[in-house]
């Protein structure tokens, strides 16, 4: 197998095991504008969408949301967050041993505020250094590539010849058109929908290491 040249992660679903956190405080957000929902159904729609995409979707169903809406729901996930997230189990052990090896950033459709907190938690500060990106540092999210093509620029790589970590049909749909190999693991997202979409599916973090060539 040949190594890559750099690593770039997802965070949500990959690192951070904060989906079903995250979900549950959407639900109960729409459920008290008038959209009832429960967390799963939450996640079922809303799953691997930047938050502008999701205003869309909300402002469709319900109408208008208030300005600054985003950024007070924001602050909201993230003050839950510095108190309740948790690691993907053996995602923390995986990431430390491919950056030992080589270059690693994460590219995340959550907010800067959301991703700085979740990376402050696990304390990863350190491991990304400044090459951490938020749906706010590109001008399109997933599943447009800008976002990998970002952060392999950051690491001084050519898309082709990094590799993608993604749990979510958008974000692998995003490797893809970026040109990178992409890795899906299959943490909540079916083998077959990450496959479908141009996956090559892992159900073990243990595993990743290897699959790297590390």
């Amino acid at each position: 197998m040949i190594r890559p040249s750099a690593v770039l992660f997802d965070c949500d679903g990959v690192l951070v095991d904060s989906e079903g956190l995250v979900n549950r405080i959407l639900a109960e957000e729409l459920t008290g504008r008038g959209w009832a929902m429960e967390g799963p159904e939450a996640r079922e729609r809303f799953l691997g969408m930047a938050w502008p995409d999701i205003r869309v979707a909300i402002e469709t169903r319900t109408g208008g949301l208030p300005a600054g809406w985003e950024g007070s729901f924001a602050h909201r996930v993230a003050r839950t967050l510095a108190t309740e997230a948790l690691p993907i189990p053996g995602a923390l052990e995986a990431l430390h041993a491919v950056a030992r090896h080589l270059p690693v950033a994460v590219a995340s459709n959550s907010s800067r505020e959301e991703l700085e907190t979740k990376l402050a938690v696990l304390e990863l500060g350190a491991v990304f250094g400044a090459r951490v990106f938020s749906f706010q540092d590109v001008a399109r999210p997933k599943p447009h590539p800008d976002i990998y093509l970002a952060a392999a620029q950051s690491c001084g790589a050519e898309p082709g010849q990094c590799v993608v970590i993604e749990d979510s049909v958008t974000g692998v749909r995003a490797g893809r058109a970026a040109g990178c190999r992409v890795l899906g693991f299959a943490h909540e997202t079916p083998v077959e929908a990450l496959a479908m979409a141009g996956a090559e599916v892992f159900t073990s973090m243990a595993a990743l290491p290897r699959l790297l060539g590390v």
